[in-house]
């Protein structure tokens, strides 16, 4: 079925429940608002520390917005970009556009207004939403992109090149547009992270978008009680894909406008939020506030908190042994996946398999998964090759580019680039991008495996392991470290504490600086390449791709 039919559902069955609420901590001394309160403003937008609305006004704002687009010529197959910030009106501006029949283009908040420029023409965009965070970048492209007539404002202070997206749905039915929508509609067109250059457009049908929705439910469980909060960027398939197991039964989901330990600690307490999903960064972040005291447990009510979920990248088994000493009753999940498989959970480990904690799992609920070599033929158990996945929730095709969706889409499978290996059990461990792998010597080195080492010393915070240009070894790994708050650390100690690994995994350069990620936490390698290796590097790497 159509992923707007699980909204419709709700609204029928839970008209009056809370679905989102949006926290902004840094107005924590603001006002509070329900759903009525909310709605009467909707003309004049106010910032606020809480808004909330049921899922009969989530659908209403849905429909309005579909019937605005409707009546603009949008129709159906058309593309509708989306730039905003996490809030309140994401996902109703979501569903409204899937509502009209058009496709959901959603874009990463941190373009320049080039990237923005680029993705709007590779995508074919038709209309535009954005909000006050991005008028500049807006205004610099508007009168160049190539196709979009179309630009909605949500905020207050409209600029003059674009139209009040809160004034104009308050004219709009807010009945359900008589658009019939099918499992094979496309739905959305999502960005990859671009960790590889320029991001691809990547096709999804709706039928991708309801199976992620399965696939998150099956894996966790929730139930209408449940409360999830949602703090990762919307705009990518990670953190939209898990809000849809809440999604499913009609639980509550609280958008949290912000990372600080405190901040999410205090959501957890406040709206009693049994799962949260987070980036190794925060979790981190977590456990160092915790420990240097400046977060005190027992000022929050957590007793409910049963899950935590966390991926987007591999995840240190360090990390997880120190996150359950300190939450011994947390349930712990990993799961695995790319935009390209429509986010997490093609892939999953499962709660029921912490001994396996350092693995990303089994193949996720409706999927296949197989580890391939050069010549796509399956590697013995224990082999490293290239992970494969198949099932409901893989691209229709990269938008516009049949060669790249020919080099990674055959007879159904998705090859990821990701290299693997399989143990006895079943269980497959990540052992790093297939363009991230160190060849020194003749041999191949895994920086991932580096990684995890180095993350057990107590004074690293963040590591990232590149290849080097070296004239004798072809490369060398080099580890940037991100020292722990406080803490000092000398090359000598890093070098001795890489003494228990095998002499050619060894870093051979140390560089002490931050370690930068994307928004969905994933280590910016290009960007340290381009920082440390030069450009002949980074291009070499883009040829790999």
């Amino acid at each position: 079925m159509p992923i707007t039919d699980i909204l419709q559902k709700n609204a029928d069955f839970y008209p009056n429940d809370v679905s989102l609420v949006e926290i902004n901590p840094k107005l924590e001394n603001q006002t509070r608002m329900t759903w009525r309160e909310y709605s009467l403003i909707e003309a004049n937008p106010s910032e606020s520390y809480r808004k909330e609305i049921t899922w009969s006004e989530f659908n209403k704002k849905a429909n309005r917005f579909a019937n605005l687009l409707l009546s603009r010529g949008i129709k159906k197959g058309d593309k509708v970009a989306i730039l905003l910030m996490n809030c309140l009106e994401w996902l109703p501006i979501y569903f409204g556009i899937l509502k009209s029949g058009a496709m959901a283009v959603p874009l990463n908040y941190r373009y320049t207004g080039d990237e923005i420029k680029y993705c709007l023409d590779l995508a074919d965009a038709d209309a535009l939403v954005f909000g006050p965070e991005f008028t500049g970048r807006v205004e610099e492209i508007c009168h160049k992109v190539k196709k979009v007539k179309i630009w909605l404002y949500h905020g207050e202070d409209c600029p003059t090149f674009a139209e009040s997206y809160d004034k104009l749905t308050t004219y709009f039915s807010k009945t359900s547009p008589d658009i019939k929508l099918t499992d094979d509609d496309d739905a959305a067109i999502y960005f990859s992270s671009g960790t590889t250059g320029f991001p691809k457009a990547i096709i999804h049908k709706h039928r991708s978008l309801t199976h992620s929705a399965m696939t998150e439910q099956n894996h966790h469980s929730q139930t209408k009680d449940d409360v999830f909060l949602c703090i990762p960027p919307l705009y990518h398939t990670g953190a939209k894909m898990h809000w849809f197991g809440s999604f499913l039964v009609g639980g509550k989901s609280v958008i949290l406008k912000g990372i600080k330990p405190e901040w999410i600690l205090k959501a957890v307490s406040e709206e009693n939020c049994s799962i949260v999903w987070l980036l190794v960064p925060w979790a981190q972040d977590i456990l160092d506030a915790i420990e240097r005291g400046d977060i005190k447990l027992d000022e929050y009510k957590l007793s409910q908190w049963r899950l935590m979920h966390i991926g987007a990248q591999p995840v240190p088994p360090s990390l997880i042994k120190r996150w359950k000493e300190v939450f011994p009753n947390h349930a712990y999940d990993t799961n695995y996946g790319l935009s390209e498989s429509i986010g997490p959970g093609c892939v999953h480990l499962g709660v029921e398999n912490e001994h396996k904690v350092g693995a990303i799992g089994k193949a996720g609920y409706g999927w296949q998964v197989k580890i391939v070599d050069e010549n796509k033929n399956e590697v013995a158990k224990g082999d490293v090759g290239e992970l494969a996945v198949k099932g409901p929730g893989v691209m229709v095709a990269y938008y516009k580019d049949e060669k790249a969706t020919n080099e990674v889409l055959k007879d159904g499978w998705l090859f990821t680039g990701d290299m693997a290996r399989e143990d006895e059990d079943g269980f497959i461990f990540l052992v790093d991008r297939k363009k991230d792998v160190i060849i020194s010597g003749g041999e191949n080195i895994y920086p991932v495996q580096i990684e995890d080492f180095l993350r057990k010393h107590e004074g690293i915070s963040d590591v990232a392991v590149i290849g080097l240009p070296d004239s004798r070894l072809g490369e060398i790994a080099a580890a940037i470290i991100q020292v722990k708050e406080g803490t000092k650390l000398t090359e000598d100690e890093v070098n001795d504490f890489c003494l228990d690994l095998p002499r050619y995994k060894r870093p051979h350069k140390i560089i002490f600086a931050d370690v930068p990620r994307n928004p969905t936490g994933k280590i910016e390698k290009p960007k340290l390449r381009q920082i440390y290796c030069g450009e002949s590097v980074v291009a070499k790497q883009n040829e790999i791709k």
